[in-house]
């Protein structure tokens, strides 16, 4: 039995895309071990539970740290920062600003025509949100 859900949690490991069984298939591969031990089913799966949870607890947080995809930080400090209009931004039609040598498509609550400066008051996903700059 336990070699059985073991091989079924693998084959579920193998099929998604994270770290979703693993832990549980170690604890099943560790209750088959104690069934050669042990007849007891309750011995088997108090082992099945510990080694489940403890591997869990133990070795998900450093699994993650190196699986994990590194999350870059879009923001790129560009929050203060003055840009050109390089076409025009009205309400609903997002326009485009030149911010250090990169273009980048912005959006703001006013028409902001070609050519005006603009300050950059955040990023919302890849679209800049600006406010027409006074002289």
């Amino acid at each position: 039995m336990w070699l059985g859900l073991f091989i079924i949690l693998l084959i579920i490991e193998v099929v998604t895309t994270g770290l979703v069984t693993i832990w549980f298939a170690l604890g099943a591969l560790a209750a088959f071990g104690a069934s050669f031990i042990t007849d007891s089913t309750v011995i088997q799966t108090v082992v099945f539970f510990v080694v489940s949870i403890l591997t869990l607890i133990f070795t998900r947080p450093v699994l993650n740290k190196y699986i994990r995809p590194k999350v870059q930080d879009l923001n790129l400090n560009l929050k203060g920062k003055i840009g050109i209009v390089t076409k025009d931004i009205e309400d609903l039609k997002p326009g485009e600003v030149k911010v250090d040598g990169k273009y980048w498509t912005a959006k703001s609550k006013e028409k902001i025509e070609k050519g005006s400066k603009v300050e950059i008051l955040s990023i919302e996903g890849v679209k800049l949100i600006v406010k027409k700059k006074e002289d």
